[in-house]
Formats: C-alpha cells, structure tokens, sequence
C-alpha cells in the first residue's frame, strides 16, 4: 500500500510538468515474505530487485523505490536519476498504552523488526521487551490496535504519505534516536542510457535532498555496513554548511548497547545551492566519506561485525 501510494505521489508530480505516466504494479520478495526477518529473505535490496529487472528488460522506463530499501552499489545499466524533496526523515512512536517510550511502563512491549530501532529502543529503555514486527503499515497498525504491543516504532514519512500522521505520539530524533540512512526519501531509477526519462524526470529533484542522501548513503557503502546493518544517519543543509551525523550501534550479549555518534559540518562555497549541483553532490560525497572514517577509527568496523551474526 506504502509503495503504491508513493508511486502514485510521483505519477501526479510527472504528470504536473507534462509528463504521460502509466502505472504497473510489480511485487517483489521483501513485499511476499512478511512472516521472515527481512535478512532471511536475502538481504539488501529485497524490495528493488524485480522492479530493476523490469528495468533492465525494458518493461519499465522508472521505478519508484523508497531510498532506504536500495543497496549503495548501482546496479550495472541503472542509475539514481531523481530525489525529489524528502518527507520527515525520522521514526515516530505510536504509542497504546502511552504516547512516549518514556512514559511506558517497564515491561512494556514495542514492535519492531530493526535491528537499528531495537537498539535504540534498549539504550532509552532497557526495561521495554522489544518484540519483532513485520507486515504493511496497516497491518502493523491492526495489531497494535488490537493489543498485541503496547507501542510501534515506525517511519514518520510512510505515516504521513498514508494519510495517518495523526497516529504519531512521539517524534524520535537524534541526537537521541538516529533514523535509517536516507529514510524519509524517494529514489527515482531509470537506465543510465534513457536520456528520454531523465530530462522527463529532472524536475522533480531536490538539490538539498539529493546532496543529503548522497552524503548518507556514501557514508554507509565507506562502512560496508548495508542497508539492514545498524547504522544510523542524517544530513541537512543550513545556512551555507551541509552538516552529517552518523551513527552506529550494537548490542551486547547482555543486553546492553554500544552507541558510537560522529558529527562533522562542511562549509559549502555558495549559498542557495547555486553553485551547481555537481560540486555539491562532490561535496556530499566527500563529507560521507570523511564522517564515515571517523567512525571507522573510533572502531565501528568492530561494532559492525560483531552485529552481522544478528541479521540472520
């Protein structure tokens, strides 16, 4: 239902510009297999790998993808062409039976199949059971109504593109709850060659968006970390700086969380983006790299393969 709606949201802005679009539905694994842990499926890019198919076979001129669920290596013969504006990027609280982690009573139990979310969730509350979750939103929703979990972790963005931001009770952000790397963003893949489509689609990007997202992901593919790994990121532009904090995370055979933050700014030589926009996806890929370096020093590397073994 989330992808639908998302695609139809693109439809309409293509078809605002003077664009003809038809729409096809394409199922994918990720989408099929609602009773597994994502990992168990097959990893990253279990909600894009039929529509890139579809691509590659001409089936298809775009695909819309949310930006989160794509691996940072480019298929061969695809390419990123759009990142229209990005919607809230971090995770919200529905909260039953309080509207705050902070307000739940120990032993409370929360919904989520994250391995980033659980994480945090335990280093806020140790005293909270963490219990997994899968499903469309709606189905999520049906069993939190119905008593099964006292709360749910879910994206802001996909609550808000369902016309349900009115179930939100908590809106978690850092420098306390890090969102998923590019969460909250759109992708628009077309073939690298479809000169056609990309000049149909270029109006829809977002310079401020497409430079954040570029400046996370190329954070994540430094740390070879993936999609489903627990790492956290944000960037934005103020003013003339465009600023990422990066975040990895992992849990103990106790219980405990390990949680290891890195911020960096880097001042950015124009002001309202107009100094092109290759310089500034330059820029953001330069500070993704930098951010994810240090991360690397202060031994995330360390983090990260000691949380692989819990992704299976």
């Amino acid at each position: 239902m989330l992808a639908t709606t998302q695609t139809g949201w693109v439809a309409e802005r293509l078809k605002a510009v003077g664009v003809d679009v038809d729409l096809e539905t394409i199922s994918t694994r990720g989408d099929a297999r609602r009773d597994i842990p994502i990992a168990r499926i097959g990893g990253d890019g279990v909600f894009v790998r039929e529509l890139e198919q579809a691509l590659l076979e001409g089936r298809i001129d775009l695909a819309v993808h949310s930006l989160k669920d794509m691996p940072t290596a480019e298929t061969p013969g695809l390419v990123l062409a759009c990142v229209p504006e990005r919607a809230t990027p971090f995770d919200a609280v529905v909260g039953r039976t309080a509207q705050t982690l902070e307000e739940l009573p120990a032993g409370a139990v929360v919904g989520t199949s994250s391995i980033r979310r659980v994480a945090q969730v335990k280093a806020i509350r140790g005293d909270l059971v963490v219990a997994p979750l899968r499903g469309n939103v709606d189905t999520r929703l049906r069993k939190l109504d119905a008593g099964d979990y006292d709360a749910l972790i879910l994206a802001a963005a996909g609550l808000e593109r369902l016309g349900l931001a009115g179930r939100i009770t908590q809106l978690v952000r850092p420098p306390i709850f890090w969102p998923a790397v590019s969460q909250g963003a759109l992708a628009i893949q077309i073939r690298t060659a479809d000169d056609r489509t990309r000049a149909a689609v270029d109006p829809l990007n977002h310079a401020a968006t497409h430079a954040a997202v570029v400046a996370e992901r190329r954070m994540l593919a430094e740390l070879a970390a993936g999609c489903l790994a627990p790492v956290g990121g944000w960037a934005r532009i103020t003013a003339a700086h465009l600023t990422l904090g990066g975040c990895v995370l992992a849990l103990d055979d106790a219980g405990g969380v390990e949680r290891m933050v890195v911020e960096e700014s880097l001042p950015l030589p124009g002001v309202n983006l107009n100094f092109g926009e290759v310089s500034l996806l330059a820029a953001a890929e330069s500070l993704g790299a930098a951010v994810a370096g240090k991360l690397l020093s202060a031994g995330a590397g360390e983090l990260l393969a000691r949380m692989r073994t819990r992704l299976v």
